[in-house]
């Protein structure tokens, strides 16, 4: 088994898994979306919940688009495959915070998103974190055509994911939000508008 010839759609069999993992993260927060119009006085809207549900369907969305890269990788390994499982999930995981399935005892998504806070900007930052491995993976001249701007951006989009851990101040948590959602989509025009 280990001395057979590579299969050529190796990376096709392994988009498989990571289209349904994302498609339930795309469902999971369309659904939230649609239950705001489906129920508007059913739970109150939270602004700096709403902006980082815009951020993290545009974040999903980039995560499908970018791991196109992984074509590149010349030998796919069952760990690689576990990896690549993994951090696609940490991103399900993200939607799945961001709208459980029930919310009885929460008056509305303010006092829910700040009570689980460090669940969901843990994850974040995990997610840029192991971004860099990912990014690693697909090669050095991958990792290069992106400048300095890259480690700086996870860097600091991580710095700000552990410090909304512990800070609770509202108006701070919707600065950052604002900032991630601006930085974040300046990024993917910037890096990623086209693939090649």
């Amino acid at each position: 088994m280990n001395n057979a010839a590579p299969i050529p759609d190796v990376y096709m069999h392994i988009r498989v898994i990571i289209g349904i993992i994302l498609g339930l993260s795309v469902s999971r927060l369309l659904n939230g979306l649609a239950g705001f119009v489906q129920h508007p006085s059913s739970k109150k809207i939270y602004y700096t919940h709403l902006i980082w549900v815009v951020f993290t369907l545009i974040s999903v969305l980039h995560f499908w688009w970018f791991e196109f890269y992984l074509y590149t990788v010349p030998k796919w390994t069952f760990e690689l495959y576990l990896f690549v499982v993994f951090y696609s999930s940490l991103y399900f995981l993200l939607c799945t915070l961001l709208f459980p399935d029930k919310m009885d005892e929460y008056s509305g998504y303010s006092e829910y998103f700040m009570s689980r806070r460090k669940w969901f900007f843990g994850l974040l930052a995990t997610i840029f974190i192991v971004d860099v491995i990912d990014t690693a993976i697909k090669g050095y001249e991958h990792i290069l055509s992106f400048g300095f701007i890259y480690p700086g951006r996870n860097f600091i989009f991580a710095s700000a994911a552990i410090s909304a851990i512990f800070i609770t101040n509202r108006r701070y948590h919707l600065a950052v939000a604002i900032a991630s959602l601006f930085f974040q989509t300046f990024w993917i025009l910037r890096a990623f508008s086209t693939l090649s």
